[in-house]
């Protein structure tokens, strides 16, 4: 969101905005923008709760599954969902999106029972997604390795199989 403490970015960065996530801006400077963004805020963000992340997590893989993409880790901690899948059919975004949509129905058909009120039209997800495409093997263990570490987030993990601590397993499995 424009003007968030923890640092944040112009659309296509047609902005210069002093800081990021690793070295924020100094306290204050934004202040004003963030309340303006605030202010223009529509609804209230949806939060997720801890016990939820897993349910949206498997309502995700699930629908990625059943569109026939093969999935090789996903996690959500509530805030941020990341997938490496592989897709023959069509576009990520599109399946993702699919996928996306999935898990917010199943939250609406179930919401007496997980305790989220969602109304008609509304959401839990931002627009879109940003996929990047899987350039060689080191690539797709860093970002397998990447989601992987969300747990030390409180991130809810899925994974096929377990993943395996020795170094060495983890070159046998790819």
């Amino acid at each position: 969101m424009r003007g968030d403490p923890r640092g944040w970015r112009a659309r296509h960065h047609r902005e210069h905005v002093d800081g990021d996530y690793k070295h924020p801006p100094p306290k204050g400077k934004y202040d004003e923008l963030f309340a303006q963004s605030k202010a223009l805020l529509k609804r209230d963000p949806v939060k997720i709760k801890r016990d939820l992340c897993q349910f949206v997590l498997d309502m995700v893989i699930e629908r990625l599954l059943v569109r026939d993409n093969e999935v090789e880790i996903g996690c959500f901690d509530g805030v941020h969902l990341h997938v490496l899948q592989r897709c023959y059919k069509h576009n990520p975004r599109i399946e993702l999106g699919a996928a996306k949509q999935h898990a917010t129905a199943q939250l609406k058909a179930h919401r007496s029972a997980v305790g989220l009120d969602l109304k008609y039209g509304e959401g839990i997800w931002s627009k879109g997604s940003h996929p990047e495409p899987i350039i060689n093997p080191f690539h797709f263990k860093k970002t397998r390795s990447y989601i992987h570490d969300y747990i030390h987030r409180g991130a809810v993990i899925w994974t096929p199989r377990p993943i395996p601590n020795d170094p060495i397993e983890v070159d046998l499995l790819l």
